[in-house]
């Protein structure tokens, strides 16, 4: 054994390494699964390596720093900026291409909106609460008006990791936000004490009943065991894959993500394309009037949009019956979070500025636009493009990526593997070790506090108060050589609902107003008076 020992000791190091290559060579040469490597051994597998980190190399190296998609390097680089409180400001002009299409141009006035000095946005220039009431209308016993503009969009544990979904959930509490659970149910992660509200899909997780079918006893018992639910979302569809359902293999189900959806263990949990709680228009409005009797809540629902036939069937019945969902999210078909064929990715349903204009309108056409608040979700967390959404009719706006940004995302786009390097979309307990929630809510926080402050910059800019105030008129967009650029109004053939706004001052003082931020201005603008009083 020793001689044994001694002879193998002896071998140089590149006899060795020579042993390993041809090892490798002859166990390509004669597998069948990798054309490459059979007809090149060795050298093949550089092409594979190559490929597998290519959105990197593109990403650092190859694309410019404004054609990148979904997000290029400037906008990401806005994100990051703007979380850790750095400078987020370009110097030397834009080296954006302002003359190409769909290239949004704000209309400044003459002169600033002035604020005066005890304006809420002088206690916290990032103060910019919903202008609607959420329920109002429909007389829902807990109306709520979100105290921010822009919210966290749907996305539940199960595709996000734990620490990054606590992260959002500290961070929105921190900015007076409010957090979407998305479909996967209230998670452990989703009780820091922010603003929720419930979304759930198809399969119903954690309102289901042991057959999978909603549970009305459920939901109600959630609302009542977590006062911090301010409204339910019903998911139709998501922009990523519309009428498509999906199944989450038995193998990701830990006792933990059992727990929290209300599913077996040891078993596929199928999330199908269709809802069974209801199949017809008319169905879906007592489904929404049934929730929101039984927990009072504001009800809505989430779509993706391509065909209006059902869409205005709506409409017609809620003008019929004074009834219907308190807002409505649309969400872009270009794609997001949730992972899907290229096929549904690129194909399936509108971009959210030409669903939400075409929806819009079936709503606008029948005077019910003022009952509803609209959400917009899809690529909108940057202060331009929200402009332009709150111009074409959107009141609040959720935003994923940009969120997952925030508190660390790469863009490495493999969500759908469990093997995000940032630890954002991962179960992997190894990679979420490099999210630390303390120091990342406050960067998700810091982030929504500076959209909201350049926002309100643009809406003054523009000579408004609140951004509820921009008209279609306010945009211009890119459109072609011809027509160089149009008013929105020009561009989609409608104008917005005049959205009733008084004041800031009134929606801070607005008693459905919920979130720190605005117990915070509550507080200084008592003080205030009793400052005054003395």
């Amino acid at each position: 054994m020793d001689t044994v020992l001694d002879f193998l000791s002896n071998i140089p190091w590149w006899v060795w390494i020579l042993f390993a290559l041809l090892s490798i060579a002859i166990r390509d040469v004669f597998q069948k699964s990798h054309t490459i490597s059979h007809n090149f051994p060795i050298v093949g597998h550089f092409r594979y390596m190559l490929e597998s980190i290519g959105p990197e190399l593109r990403q650092y190296f190859v694309a410019n720093n404004r054609e990148e998609l979904p997000f290029n390097r400037i906008e990401r680089g806005w994100i990051y900026a703007s979380a850790k409180h750095q400078n987020n400001y370009e110097g030397f002009g834009t080296d954006r291409d302002i003359y190409a299409h769909q290239h949004i141009f704000i209309n400044n006035a003459m002169f600033s909106y002035k604020f005066p000095d005890n304006h809420p946005n002088a206690i916290d220039p990032s103060f910019i609460p919903c202008a609607k009431v959420m329920g109002a209308y429909n007389k829902r016993r807990k109306p709520y008006r979100p105290a921010s503009i822009i919210n966290v969009s749907a996305m539940s544990f199960g595709s996000l990791s734990a620490k990054a979904v606590e992260s959002m959930n500290k961070g929105v509490k921190i900015a007076g936000a409010y957090h979407n659970t998305g479909e996967g149910g209230l998670s452990h992660y989703h009780r820091s004490g922010a603003d929720v509200v419930f979304h759930f899909g198809t399969g119903y997780f954690g309102v289901r009943d042991d057959n999978g079918n909603f549970s009305l006893e459920k939901i109600k018992k959630l609302v009542e065991d977590f006062p911090y639910i301010k409204a339910i979302e019903i998911k139709i569809s998501q922009g990523a894959k519309p009428g498509k359902g999906g199944v989450l293999p038995a193998s990701k189900i830990t006792p933990e993500i059992a727990e929290i959806r209300s599913v077996p263990l040891g078993e596929d949990v199928l999330s199908p394309p269709t809802h069974s709680a209801f199949s017809t228009v008319p169905e879906m409005m007592q489904f929404i009037e049934d929730i929101a009797e039984a927990t009072g809540l504001p009800v809505g629902i989430k779509a993706a949009i391509g065909k209006l036939e059902q869409w205005k069937e709506l409409a017609n019945l809620m003008k019929k019956t004074g009834k219907g969902p308190d807002f409505i999210t649309v969400d872009g078909g270009e794609g997001g979070t949730g992972a899907a064929p290229p096929s549904f990715a690129d194909h399936v349903s509108l971009p959210w500025v030409y669903g939400f204009s075409d929806l819009y309108k079936v709503f606008n056409d029948r005077n019910l636009t003022e009952r509803i608040v609209f959400v917009g979700s899809g690529k909108l967390g940057f202060p331009a493009k929200a402009a332009m959404a709150f111009a074409m009719g959107a009141d609040v706006i959720n935003v994923a990526r940009e969120a997952m940004m925030s508190i660390g995302c790469i863009q490495a786009q493999v969500c759908h593997t469990n093997k995000c390097p940032a630890g954002v979309a991962t179960q992997s307990k190894w990679l979420q070790n490099g999210i630390d929630p303390t120091l990342k809510s406050v960067r998700l926080a810091q982030y929504f506090k500076t959209f909201r402050k350049e926002f309100i910059e643009i809406t003054h800019a523009a000579g408004y108060e609140h951004p509820c105030q921009f008209t279609m008129d306010d945009i211009d967009l890119n459109i072609n050589d011809r027509d160089l650029t149009k008013e929105l109004s020009s561009a989609f053939k409608y104008n917005k609902t005049h959205v009733p706004f008084t004041s800031m001052q009134e929606l801070k003082d607005c008693e459905y107003l919920g979130g720190k931020e605005a117990q915070v201005l509550k507080s200084e603008s008592s003080k205030e008076s009793n400052t005054l009083a003395n």
